[in-house]
């Protein structure tokens, strides 16, 4: 417990407070007795000031543009690594070696495939059903079919559930693909990459062979890296506000889905290529631009800037690079979209107003590019933030359920409605 205090002075009592402080970031007041001494909470509307939870996985430095993994730099895995060896360092705290590694990437191979049962859970849904409403149900459902797995108590369980979530994840997001499109489900392959899976799960049909470019193949595992783990965002608090409760990992996941199914939270790439389409061509960005800046025109530019990052979003450097190589292996330069993207980036980059205002594309702006140019409707964006982050969800969950300070969640409120009042019968109302 750290030596150092914090006052706090109501009238004329003093109150001291331990000051908490972790390997790097901001430290902390501790307030976990603050009501039983003073008989008061704090108010903190989206808890935006509040450490719920201690946390080894995710760290943002939003001033210096920074985000780690479990202390290695976002920027220099998504050079150097992949998706399964960043699952593997958020599940467990470490890099695996190579054994490591190779056992992780079987295990989570032989569990791709759905129970066989829930294929009919897809067919009550109606065709133009969304795919984050299919996403959130099935996972929801899956506590019904892997009963072995529910067990929050038992670590095995909670190491198999946790397996089976990161594995089966794409698995529900092609098949609500597939079936939104009116074409049949592909099953998971054992010999290809966990990217490559999902996309030929997406894409391939029983007609025609299909080979996935090795270009797309490394973006698709760019964006799952990228959006892995994002500390205590909404949906990740969700995930753990559920977990508080002991339910069982599965429908702490599904509520995961469920918050970042919110287009404040995980529609911004969706938002982002809707106003690019919304300005349609290069010639139209001086108007749109001076509506973004008329603080009276309600109109905002979508993808630039970030709640957490105050300087260029790590993320986003890698995307840029990484839609590069998809456009120009894709040969769609001249999609009026896309020039429209380039421009804009452009303009924002040197446009003393953004700058001043630090109002960088982030990686929100480039995912919804590059997952266009391969062909998924803007329908699916959030179902693959929510594949990608899965492992964060689920990460964070099992830091949580191991955590001996563990308590349900039950934040406070600030009663601003009707004292006590008494009942009056309905006939002297």
């Amino acid at each position: 417990m750290s030596a150092e205090k914090a006052t706090l002075t109501i009238g004329d009592q003093v109150y001291e407070f331990d000051v908490l402080h972790g390997s790097v970031g901001p430290d902390v007041i501790d307030i976990r007795s603050l009501y039983a001494k003073t008989g008061m909470f704090t108010y903190d509307p989206g808890f935006t000031s509040t450490a719920a939870c201690d946390s080894a996985i995710t760290y943002i430095d939003g001033a210096k543009g920074q985000l780690l993994y479990r202390g290695y730099s976002i920027d220099e895995l998504a050079q150097n690594s992949n998706y399964l060896e960043v699952c593997y360092l958020l599940l467990y705290g470490a890099l695996p070696s190579q054994a490591e590694l190779a056992d992780f990437v079987e295990r989570i191979t032989m569990h791709t495939m759905l129970h066989e049962q829930m294929h009919n859970l897809y067919r009550g849904f109606r065709r133009d059903a969304h795919p984050m409403a299919i996403v959130c149900g099935v996972v929801g459902a899956m506590a019904a079919f892997y009963h072995d797995s529910t067990d929050i108590n038992d670590p095995e369980q909670r190491e198999i559930a946790s397996i089976r979530m990161i594995a089966k994840i794409p698995t529900i997001a092609a098949y609500a693909f597939k079936y939104a499109i009116g074409q049949p489900f592909v099953y998971p392959r054992n010999d290809l990459s966990y990217a490559a899976n999902f996309l030929h799960m997406c894409f391939s049909v029983p007609t025609a062979d299909y080979e996935v470019d090795p270009i797309i193949e490394r973006a698709m595992d760019r964006i799952f890296m990228l959006h892995a783990d994002h500390e205590q965002n909404a949906s990740t608090s969700t995930v753990r506000l559920s977990g508080s409760s002991d339910a069982n990992p599965f429908a702490c996941i599904a509520a995961g889905v469920a918050c970042l199914w919110g287009p404040a939270h995980g529609g911004a790439n969706e938002a982002a290529l809707n106003m690019l389409r919304e300005i349609g061509t290069p010639d139209r960005i001086p108007e749109f631009i001076a509506k973004a800046k008329d603080k009276s025109d309600p109109f905002r530019l979508m993808g630039f800037g970030h709640r957490v990052y105050k300087s260029y979003d790590p993320r986003a450097q890698v995307m840029q690079q990484t839609a590069k190589e998809v456009l120009d292996l894709l040969g769609v330069e001249n999609n009026p979209t896309l020039q429209v993207a380039r421009e804009l980036e452009k303009i924002a980059l040197e446009d003393p107003y953004f700058i001043e205002r630090k109002l960088y594309p982030n990686v929100d702006f480039y995912s919804g590019i590059i997952l266009d140019a391969i062909g998924f409707p803007t329908s699916m964006f959030t179902a693959i933030f929510a594949l990608a982050r899965t492992v964060g969800w689920v990460s964070q969950w099992k830091e949580m359920i191991a955590d001996p300070q563990k308590k349900i969640g039950r934040p406070r409120q600030l009663y601003n409605g009707e004292p006590r009042r008494d009942y009056v019968p309905l006939s002297n109302r």
